[in-house]
């Protein structure tokens, strides 16, 4: 009787445990849950696109030209499902392109699966399935039209578009993809700043300016145009004094030192490196480290309509250092008052705003900086350098949504393994893994049968 008994309580089991594995599959076809084990989370959404998408404030249709033969739609659909988890009311709608060539090419649609974004009264076309592709065609949307940016050209400032050290092409290159276009602007050629700019761009000249490209800048200042001014030390005297007095600012002579480099492996005192930042809409809620190579002291000597911030500012070990540095530690210069060199914290960022004289416009925002290699090709992928150029660009084009987006990153999207460990898993999991299995179920049959 009692051998019938644990038979029945073998069978019992048995039964419930496939009465279990039939409730498991059956939820699991209602219901869905993800988890994502890796670094930041990186399989699912990244806290940038999250928060993009947090900026619309309304529906956003997908369109899809994908042609219905193939899994591609079905990929397409599991793609954007991590975008409509995050944000409901984003519509996904397929249409065929085969049935109407001819609106495909009205359309301009050349590829299969190609994607048209509809949110408000803007659309944005996208023929790259990804989600950084996808992320900054949302966040065209929220800017709602391509910005221009006027770069100086013509007095050896730094290329937008040139690939050398001290360019800024790779920055550049990353703006474009998120609605920043980036256009020449020469004095030789026009004598003012041309209407529907967005944004002038002075990149650390390296010549004097003609007379008439300083007026030009001046005049477009005093009619409400922003501005982003990046000077260098040795930079401090190229005829830009007329349009320092319109802002209200002055370049300090000499280039900031900071003694206290060399305790975070930094060499040269030339190099700044920040952690912190004074409070503003700028720097809020921005921590990541920054460093600028060589930079100049900032003062503001005149007051005027501009409400002035600081943006970038010194340690309490840092001074205008007079004499040469070439290959210098921070252990052979040293802080000379009587010459005339200022002690920190000093300022070398300004960000300055007031209502505009313009219309068109709300209000008018300069950004002033006594460094520009830190959004060089050289210098850019330093810390926080990238994040911090594109928090400038957003606040000084008005695009207040977009400033404190997540900075962009993604730590884990390689897995580096050698062979060797790619061999010891493949025999783990394919091996091992199913032997183990095999004789734990061996042993508690050979126990049970002992009983």
């Amino acid at each position: 009787m009692r051998h019938l008994f644990r038979r029945l309580d073998g069978w019992l089991f048995a039964a419930l445990l496939l009465l279990a594995f039939a409730a498991i599959g059956y939820l699991s076809t209602r219901y869905g849950y993800r988890a994502d084990w890796t670094a930041n989370g990186r399989t699912s959404l990244s806290a940038e696109s999250r928060a993009v998408l947090a900026k619309l404030d309304g529906p956003v249709e997908v369109v899809s030209y994908a042609n219905p033969q193939g899994n591609l739609r079905q990929t397409i659909a599991g793609f954007l499902q991590r975008y409509q988890a995050v944000k409901p009311d984003l519509g996904l709608r397929f249409v065929d392109p085969q049935l109407d060539p001819a609106k495909m090419r009205e359309l301009g649609i050349t590829v299969d699966g190609a994607l048209i974004l509809h949110y408000k009264d803007r659309e944005q076309r996208l023929d790259e399935l990804s989600e950084r592709s996808l992320t900054n065609a949302l966040e065209r949307l929220v800017r709602g039209s391509d910005r221009i940016v006027a770069f100086v050209t013509g007095d050896g400032e730094r290329r937008a578009d040139g690939q050398a050290n001290a360019d800024v092409g790779t920055f550049m290159g990353s703006l474009e993809s998120r609605g920043m276009r980036a256009v020449p602007l020469n004095f030789a050629q026009v004598a003012a700043v041309p209407e529907h700019t967005d944004l002038v761009v002075l990149a650390s000249p390296t010549m004097t300016l003609a007379p008439g490209a300083v007026q030009a800048l001046v005049g477009y200042v005093q009619n409400g145009g922003n501005l982003l001014w990046l000077t260098e030390p040795a930079n401090d005297d190229l005829g830009l004094a007329p349009l320092a007095a319109a802002l209200g600012v002055r370049v300090l002579p000499g280039v900031l030192v900071d003694g206290s480099g060399s305790a975070l492996g930094l060499h040269d005192p030339r190099m700044i490196a920040l952690g912190d930042y004074p409070p503003q809409a700028i720097t809020r809620g921005f921590t990541l480290t920054t460093l600028f190579p060589q930079a100049s002291a900032l003062a503001q000597v005149a007051q005027t309509a501009w409400a002035v911030a600081p943006l970038l500012r010194s340690t309490a070990q840092s001074w205008t250092e007079f004499q040469p540095i070439d290959n210098t530690k921070a252990s052979d210069i040293r802080f000379n008052a009587d010459a005339g060199e200022l002690k920190g914290p000093l300022d070398f960022g300004f960000a300055l705003s007031r209502l505009s004289p313009s219309p068109d416009k709300s209000e008018q925002r300069v950004v002033v900086i006594g460094d520009g290699d830190f959004l060089s090709n050289t210098f850019l992928g330093n810390g926080g350098n990238r994040a911090l150029g594109e928090r400038v660009f957003d606040w000084l084009l008005g695009d207040d949504k977009l400033v404190e987006l997540p900075p962009r990153g993604a730590p884990d999207r390689l897995l580096d393994i050698s062979q060797t460990g790619l061999n010891a898993l493949s025999f783990g999991f394919l091996i091992a893994l199913p032997l183990l299995l095999l004789l734990a179920g061996g042993l508690i049959a050979w126990r049970r049968r002992r009983r």
